[in-house]
């Protein structure tokens, strides 16, 4: 008297559940590929169009850099020839006249150790 329908029933719809469960795996799996593909994609457009404005942006940052070195060359090859110029003014006013060369230097060297004295005093003071 028992009958084996139910647990043939029960059976069938178990294993059409565990059909339906793998299907849905398996879709879900295809649907998370294909969006990674779209993503990998969109990375890699991303990287392709980056790579050009990236190289253009170190180029012109690699031209300014030599504009600035080529600026600090000029400029200390512009203060060196000055202080030439000054030096060699100097010694040919020195060679021109002699002793206004020799007062100014002494009168220049009292007015700077008036100074230091004047200077050594008010610390001493305080």
């Amino acid at each position: 008297m028992f009958t084996k329908m139910p647990t043939e029933s029960t059976d069938n719809l178990v294993d059409q559940a565990a059909v339906s469960a793998d299907r849905a795996i398996k879709t879900t799996q295809r649907v998370a590929n294909e969006a990674l593909d779209s993503l990998s994609g969109s990375v890699q457009e991303m990287r392709d169009h980056a790579a050009p404005a990236l190289n253009r942006s170190s180029e012109q940052l690699a031209a300014l850099a030599q504009r600035g070195v080529d600026v600090m060359r000029d400029s200390s090859q512009q203060l060196r020839d000055r202080a030439l110029r000054a030096s060699d003014s100097t010694v040919g006013y020195i060679k021109d006249e002699p002793v206004k060369a020799m007062l100014i230097a002494a009168a220049t060297g009292a007015a700077l150790m008036a100074l230091v004295s004047l200077l050594t005093r008010t610390r001493d003071r305080a």
